[in-house]
């Protein structure tokens, strides 16, 4: 009698959505219940930005994959429940934005995510 093999995290449909700047999608790697926490220099570390689910999700996605700019998915390494992958952006007016992902993996989506973000000023 086999084993049943763990679903596992997809990331070309990753890299796709991203560089696709299509949220939909990107919010489809999403559990109903996941939480995403954002630092960056709005949200600093003891008072990050929390979104929880994916109605707050999904309103995030669509805000920034809605501007003018491109995506660029610069790496992802999963193991096991775990995975980090490095977004590179850039704005028409050449402002750059880097962010890094830790992701924790539930049955193969995303159930929670940090989100470090640095931009050009």
């Amino acid at each position: 009698m086999g084993t049943a093999a763990r679903p596992s995290f997809d990331t070309d449909i990753l890299r796709r959505a991203v560089e696709g700047r299509t949220p939909e999608t990107l919010l489809s790697l999403y559990t109903d219940d996941a939480e995403i926490r954002v630092v960056n220099r709005n949200a600093q570390p003891s008072h990050p930005k929390v979104l929880h689910g994916r109605d707050e999700i999904a309103d995030m996605l669509t805000d920034v994959y809605s501007r003018d700019m491109t995506h660029k998915l610069e790496g992802c390494v999963v193991q096991g429940d775990r995975a980090a992958y490095s977004e590179s952006c850039e704005y028409a007016d050449g402002v750059r934005v880097l962010s890094e992902s830790m992701i924790t993996l539930r049955d193969g989506k995303i159930s929670q995510q940090i989100i470090v973000e640095a931009w050009d000023e």
